[in-house]
Parts: C-alpha cells; structure tokens; sequence
C-alpha cells in the first residue's frame, strides 16, 4: 500500500453507469478527517485486432470541501444554461422523462435497491 492510499479513507461510493461510462464519486477523509470528493470517469475501450482486449480509461477530479459549494452552484448553472438556453422543449422533456438505470432494467422492482457501500471495492474492477 502506497502513502497516498494509507492517507486516505473512503467513507462514500456512488456509481452511475452510462453507456460505455461509469462515473464514480467518492468521499473520502485522510487521517486528519479533511474531506474530499473524487469524481471518476472510467471509459470502456474496446481494442479489436488485438484479441478483443478491453481496458479503461480514466479520468479523475479531486474537489476539496472548501470548493463544493462554488463547484455545485457552477454545475447548475451550467445544466441550467444548456436545459434553457440550448435545448428544444422536446428536448428537455425527453432528459426529464423517468427511465430505469443501466443496471436496473432487468431486474424486478423490489430488488432495484442501492447495494450497501462496499469499502474494498476497487475502480480496476470497472
């Protein structure tokens, strides 16, 4: 284990899957308790001619909590923007139409549930 990972407690995980992406945010607190968000996008790459390989590409924002406010207040400022400024009203109803999440759509209602955080999870696996 590494100083930065012995540094660091992961005391939240959140997966979203999107397509090809998955974005993961993450809390986490080092030793002295000071938190910190991590917003990961990991991208699935499909490698043909090479057997099929499959990697993943990521990409990582670290956000101190000192910035989660002004950070927040710019993404919805943005979204707000873009729904407002550029979108079509068809548009806009077609983002806010109820759909089921990527790992939901197969399964039964009462098994949609958020799985219980699991601290040794590992972005690697994703």
């Amino acid at each position: 284990m590494d100083d930065r990972q012995h540094d660091q407690q992961e005391i939240y995980s959140q997966r979203i899957k999107a397509g090809k992406r998955t974005y993961f945010f993450d809390v986490k607190a080092t030793r002295g308790q000071d938190y910190y968000l991590t917003i990961t996008e990991s991208k699935r790459r499909q490698h043909e001619g090479e057997g099929d390989r499959v990697s993943y590409e990521k990409h990582k924002i670290f956000l101190y909590k000192e910035d989660f406010l002004k950070f927040a207040d710019a993404l919805q400022d943005a979204i707000s923007y873009v729904r407002e400024e550029l979108l079509s009203p068809d548009e806009v109803a077609e983002l806010d139409r109820p759909r089921p999440t990527y790992d939901d759509r197969d399964r039964p209602a009462y098994e949609r549930e958020k799985p219980p955080y699991d601290p040794n999870r590992s972005d690697d696996n994703f």
